[in-house]
């Protein structure tokens, strides 16, 4: 997703900017959000940012993988809400959507001939009468996720191409507009990123974004951009579909070699998918946890580094993290099941 500002810019008792509601003079933010062919624009963290974003005012450009969920945005939000079609993991597809995104906010320096005595109020409503005052980068997949063994290198890439690389192929592309803001980068990690529970790409790619995010942050901190991590616990979206999931533990099982199959045995893939269904009533259902940390990262004056929405992250995950890997390695072999051939 995209955001950017214009002259209706004041800071609230919140500690927030507000604006005011036109399309003309309300910040811009690029929401790079939807990936997943199946809920598109239309459902998950990014329907609802989307959604709650115009609300509150401001200009969303939402990539969107399809047409029909492009369409379907469009339909529950206002007029300042604009869509265009991306496909994070090819280079042209990013290109264009960047191009499309820079004819629509403008891409002029504002900074320049600016006299350094104006007010720093002052010097960010001219900054933000063009360039890119948001990006958010949520677009993301989960499977193939299984033990590490039973994957191949396509696998990996597969959710690595979306996850990691697309976030870092879009930031690149669209950074001289947010910097020309000194705007904001939101990039959806998972407490998966600080604790890897799962084998395949999915902790990987999370540990990336975190990466990647961090030396962002320390980069662009010369130039007045600030760059957040969001860093949710479990909820129930597209990416935490038991189906899905099931599916895609089934699928990396059946490729899985004779000799994978004895170690691990048949109950273990049993208790595998029993688990899995327990995520239909651990996770949590209210999508806005995340996606107020989301507008906090984009409108407070002062975001924070990191945000931890649901209670699993902030009092299981969280604290797991800061544990000594002994612990952590006792706690994950208490919860997950045991392979047959174990020693």
């Amino acid at each position: 997703m995209w955001c950017w500002d214009g002259q209706g810019l004041s800071t609230e008792g919140r500690g927030q900017w507000s604006w005011a509601h036109s399309a003309s003079d309300s910040p811009t933010v690029l929401l790079n959000t939807f990936w997943s062919r199946k809920p598109g624009c239309d459902s998950g963290f990014g329907n609802l940012l989307a959604r709650q974003l115009d609300l509150r005012g401001l200009r969303v450009l939402a990539a969107c993988l399809t047409e029909k969920g492009a369409e379907q945005l469009r339909n529950q939000t206002s007029d300042r809400l604009q869509t265009v079609i991306l496909d994070v993991t090819k280079t042209d597809s990013v290109a264009a959507a960047t191009e499309w995104v820079k004819e629509r906010v403008g891409d002029r320096d504002y900074l320049s001939g600016v006299p350094s005595s104006l007010s720093e109020s002052l010097a960010f409503l001219l900054l933000c009468e063009q360039g890119l005052w948001g990006l958010v980068n949520n677009a993301g997949i989960s499977t193939p996720t299984a033990p590490n063994e039973w994957l191949t290198k396509q696998d990996f890439m597969k959710i690595l191409d979306v996850n990691l690389l697309g976030v870092i192929d879009v930031t690149l592309s669209v950074l001289p507009l947010v910097r020309k803001a000194r705007g904001r980068v939101v990039n959806v990690s998972s407490i998966m990123g600080r604790v890897a529970l799962l084998g395949g790409g999915y902790c990987m790619s999370k540990y990336g974004v975190e990466a990647f995010s961090d030396s962002l942050r320390r980069e662009l901190s010369y130039f007045g951009v600030k760059v957040v991590m969001i860093e949710p616990g479990y909820f129930k979206t597209a990416v935490t579909s038991p189906k899905a999931l099931s599916q895609g533990f089934q699928a990396s099982w059946n490729q899985a070699s004779p000799e994978i199959k004895e170690l691990y045995g048949e109950k273990f893939m049993a208790n595998l998918m029993k688990s899995v269904d327990l995520l239909e009533t651990t996770s949590c259902q209210d999508l806005s946890l995340v996606t107020n940390c989301m507008e906090h990262a984009l409108t407070a004056c002062h975001p924070r580094t990191r945000y931890s929405p649901g209670w699993d992250a902030k009092f299981i995950y969280l604290p797991m993290s800061y544990l000594p890997s002994f612990l952590v390695d006792l706690m994950v072999y208490w919860r997950n099941p045991r392979p047959a051939k174990a020693l």
